[in-house]
């Protein structure tokens, strides 16, 4: 089925899946940055999703407790209501816009069954054929939001389902002549040595030995850690205790700043240290896979807003990093601010 292609991105800097890269005017702004590598679409569905405003909600919100300065969110999003098949032709619309062929592209983020990633996979790869720039796709396994439906990444035997269907389909692909494009997991924040030995376990399942080329091949060729971290709360300020309150029941007068019982999944500064360990324990347990697994890189999400943050997230082993909350407060300035500071080190 082919060598797969290896995520190339310069300069190393893009907007990870989030509301801000969802409507054509957001991704024209994220594109036309020249401090951005490539853009990340919001992740869609096939059949796009049933998003409720009355429920979906995100909120900013300052980490330190005191401060002015937002640099976290909560969110109890989904994925975008617009389907798969609109934001590619977003993507159409903005190559055509373009004066020639580009190297900076597109990752379309996707969501949705085994049988929806294998269908995501044909009809992205048929359109990659037709653009003046790359794409790659980007399977989100890692929502925190969705009830009823916990997170593919943390279960080997689910994780091994996706890879095969996504394998069947680069196969089918190859066979129609489609050139393989770059295929990429989105993971949760994981926090134990077991969810991450799931993952490499299901990769190293998914190595198959390319008859054509004669050697092993991963159907994954980046990963994007991390998404946000589910079942997190926060309260709208100021939160008054009362009397009458129990152990056993809030007070009164604490409203969550979401809808509903205030659950979502947290971003930002908070999650900083758990993404940057996320990235290292990966690359180490990738590396150690020489030959199978070592060539998967790392886009590292999570708490990155300033130039310091993308120091830390390269040095803990990122090929790329990634932003969200800090595009969502600081807007896409915030791409050129780190690149200012970075200073004459660069990339």
């Amino acid at each position: 089925m082919g060598v797969a292609p290896p995520l190339e991105i310069n300069p190393p800097l893009i907007n990870s899946a989030c509301p801000w890269a969802t409507t054509l005017e957001d991704l024209r702004l994220l594109y036309a940055c020249p401090s951005t590598g490539a853009v990340t679409t919001r992740t869609s569905l096939i059949n796009g999703f049933d998003h409720d405003p009355a429920k979906h909600q995100y909120a900013f919100f300052d980490s330190a407790h005191g401060g002015s300065a937002q640099n976290a969110s909560l969110n109890s999003l989904g994925y975008s209501s617009l389907t798969l098949e609109t934001h590619l032709g977003f993507i159409k619309t903005i190559s055509e816009e373009q004066p020639g062929k580009s190297s900076k592209g597109f990752i379309v983020s996707v969501t949705g069954t085994p049988e929806d990633i294998a269908a995501s996979y044909k009809l992205i790869a048929s359109v990659a054929t037709t653009l003046n720039f790359p794409l790659a796709m980007e399977i989100n396994v890692s929502c925190p939001n969705i009830p009823n439906r916990p997170p593919p990444a943390y279960l080997e035997e689910a994780l091994t389902t996706y890879l095969t269907h996504l394998q069947v389909a680069i196969s089918s692909a190859h066979a129609d002549n489609t050139p393989r494009i770059p295929v990429g997991l989105k993971t949760p924040p994981y926090t134990y040595s077991t969810q991450f030995h799931a993952l490499i376990s299901a990769l190293e399942k998914a190595t198959i030995t390319d008859k054509e080329q004669e050697e092993r091949n991963c159907p994954i060729t980046f990963i994007t850690a991390t998404n946000t971290l589910g079942s997190c709360l926060l309260f709208s300020s100021p939160v008054v205790s009362s009397s009458s309150a129990s152990f056993s029941s809030p007070a009164a007068t604490s409203t969550p700043l979401l809808p509903g019982n205030g659950i979502g999944g947290m971003a930002g500064s908070p999650l900083h240290p758990l993404a940057l360990g996320n990235v290292a324990t990966l690359r180490q347990m990738l590396d150690e896979r020489s030959g199978l697994l070592s060539g998967v890189r790392l886009v590292g999400v999570g708490g990155v807003v300033d130039a310091e943050g993308y120091r830390r997230m390269r040095a803990a082993g990122a090929h790329v990093v990634g932003l969200a909350t800090g595009l969502g407060v600081k807007g896409v300035g915030v791409f050129a601010e780190i690149e200012m500071g970075l200073g004459a080190g660069g990339w």
